[in-house]
């Protein structure tokens, strides 16, 4: 027999969005290792906040929502709030109630704007790393770094002269001729730029709408393109990111980076340091036997001697170090696609390096349940 089309909008529901959430959910195990963390942040929240005044939205279920945006490749804020308003999967991990309203998108950007000021995203990752059952997962002594540019929420045509002075956007609406190019006007919103005859560095040109953004290629052959540059420090054993900064893109950043986060470990002891030929210079391997860690770097034998002799490659662990290395490929791959990281959404370093930290942290979780279930 044929069921009837009827509506039901009048009628009540008495199931909670526990009860519609399957008990076996990748969310669930997420969710718990999600709430661990934030448990031992309370503290820092509560210095982000006054104690009178009206009540904000709450920094777990902020950063709760920020989650989601990474697990399933959400593109804006918008879109976000309009999938909680109807998904009660995402209203359930949140913490909502079927029928709390949702959030305003300008209010939820301007409480993360509270988060960023905070730091909330590196404490947030190092939460999840301190964990105890996660901690057993962690290698103690074997570890690899990297860096991926990020490309910058920025047009090419954004990125002037310093002397021009004066704001710009991408639409080059009112732009000033410069050497070897013609005025646009200022309704001309598909006017592009001829940089024929004009030499261009970072040192005399910046980009009028994102400052912080550097003009870069990180091989020959590639266009360069205004971007930022990310680094992350990862574990070998599981694959497991530790640590993760955002920078300048320079042709120094990423040396400078993974020094700067194997200083910020605590309780280190000697370990070992896996990364490619990049990082194959004599003042890098130097620092880094400096520091008590072993350089397990590539050697780039190219037109140049390397500095990593037969000393260091004549072990086997050289080679396995070298092996798993490779894996924290897998970590830029997960972030620029599905974290949607490829093109950051944010301007300015501060911004786009919390939105970085945040989606590693992401990463993480994705990953964790099924380690932990395996353990």
């Amino acid at each position: 027999m044929r069921g009837g089309d009827e509506r039901s909008e009048g009628l009540f529901s008495y199931v909670s969005c526990e009860a519609r959430v399957p008990a076996n959910h990748p969310l669930r195990a997420i969710r718990a290792i999600v709430d661990e963390a934030l448990e031992v942040l309370s503290a820092d929240f509560d210095g982000l906040y006054s104690r009178i005044g009206r009540p904000s939205i709450p920094p777990e279920k902020l950063l709760r929502a920020l989650l989601l945006q990474a697990f399933y490749s959400i593109r804006s804020e918008r879109q976000l709030m309009e999938q909680m308003d109807y998904n009660l999967l995402f209203r359930w991990f949140v913490g909502l109630a079927m029928d709390a309203p949702i959030w305003d998108v300008t209010v939820f950007t301007k409480n993360r704007e509270r988060l960023l000021a905070g730091d909330v995203a590196a404490k947030f990752l190092s939460a999840i790393i301190s964990q105890a059952r996660v901690q057993a997962l962690l290698s103690d002594d074997h570890f690899s770094v990297d860096g991926t540019l990020i490309e910058a929420w920025a047009s090419v045509k954004s990125f002037r002269s310093k002397d021009e002075g004066g704001p710009g956007d991408d639409d080059d609406g009112g732009a000033v001729a410069s050497r070897g190019e013609q005025a646009a006007t200022p309704t001309d919103r598909s006017a592009g730029r001829d940089f024929r005859g004009e030499k261009r560095s970072n040192a005399t040109h910046a980009s009028t709408t994102d400052p912080d953004a550097r003009l870069f290629k990180k091989a020959r052959g590639q266009a360069a393109k205004l971007c930022h540059m990310a680094h992350v420090l990862m574990e070998n054993r599981n694959g497991l990111v530790v640590d993760a900064i955002l920078t300048h893109a320079t042709g120094t950043a990423e040396r400078e980076a993974a020094l700067t986060m194997l200083g910020r470990m605590e309780g280190r002891h000697r370990i070992t340091l896996g990364a490619d030929k990049n990082y194959d210079t004599a003042a890098f391997v130097a620092a880094l036997r400096e520091m008590g860690v072993t350089p397990h770097v590539a050697q780039n034998n190219t037109n140049r001697r390397s500095a990593i002799d037969g000393r260091t490659t004549r072990h086997p662990g050289y080679g396995l170090s070298q092996k798993i290395r490779k894996r924290i490929e897998e970590v830029f791959g997960w972030t620029k696609t599905c974290g949607t990281m490829r093109k950051t959404r944010h301007r300015g370093q501060d911004r786009v390096g919390w939105s970085f930290t945040l989606t590693a942290a992401a990463y993480n979780l994705i990953r964790l349940p099924k380690l932990l279930a395996a353990a």
